[in-house]
């Protein structure tokens, strides 16, 4: 099979929606490939301050984008996804906050962005693709056979934000959480370029009140079509 006809199940939602354990979970089951789309940005800003590349040269950036040596590894439940960078586990290093910063800086600049929309869609291999992001199914897979939108209400979201802070040892307040995230969802609701929302033929599963299990039931049944 090419990799243009390897079957997609996309897997979109707001952060806090359990999309991120549930994806590697049916990319390890299914025995696909994984796509965690968000971690991108991240990673162009990586390798090009390791290439000394630097974050205003555009054409270099794009090159950098272009050819990401980069593979995601399913890890455990509740584990965050192994980056794997030229052959190296830059999983700590890409969820830092310098990175990030760099990340945001890169993602304003257009033609990188076209660029890692052709990375993205470079991931499509046999024997097929789970890709977690917000916009896998409206914009980078429009054609993928199986589309889920994972949600959840943002108490929910927030609940579980607050969980997992304060069993990190973070002092944390969940009124503060809950309206952080109901600042967020307006915001990329209603962003002009790629706003996230459920594709047309997307199969919308609420995970609120579901245990993981169970919303990896819920998607398996939808696998079961692509």
């Amino acid at each position: 099979m090419s990799s243009t006809m390897a079957p997609v199940i996309t897997v979109d939602g707001p952060g806090g929606s359990g999309k991120g354990t549930v994806t590697q979970m049916l990319a390890k089951r299914l025995g696909w490939h994984l796509l965690d789309s968000g971690a991108l940005y991240r990673l162009t800003a990586l390798a090009a301050m390791r290439q000394g590349v630097a974050l205003d040269d555009e054409a270099g950036l794009v090159k950098v984008a272009a050819s990401l040596d980069v593979a995601f590894e399913p890890t455990g439940p509740g584990e965050p996804v192994r980056v794997i960078l030229s052959g190296e586990d830059v999983t700590a290093e890409v969820r830092t906050e310098a990175t990030g910063d760099n990340a945001s800086r890169v993602a304003v600049i257009q033609p990188v962005r076209d660029a890692l929309l052709q990375r993205q869609r470079d991931f499509r291999q046999s024997p097929g693709l789970v890709a977690d992001g917000r916009d896998m199914g409206t914009v980078v897979f429009p054609d993928a056979p199986v589309k889920i939108f994972l949600t959840a209400s943002a108490e929910e979201r927030a609940r579980r934000r607050y969980s997992q802070l304060k069993d990190a040892g973070v002092d944390v307040n969940i009124d503060m959480l809950l309206e952080e995230i109901r600042v967020r969802d307006e915001r990329d609701m209603n962003r002009s370029a790629a706003p996230l929302k459920p594709a047309d033929d997307a199969q919308v599963i609420d995970s609120t009140g579901l245990s993981i299990e169970e919303v990896l039931d819920r998607c398996m049944a939808a696998a079961g079509q692509a």
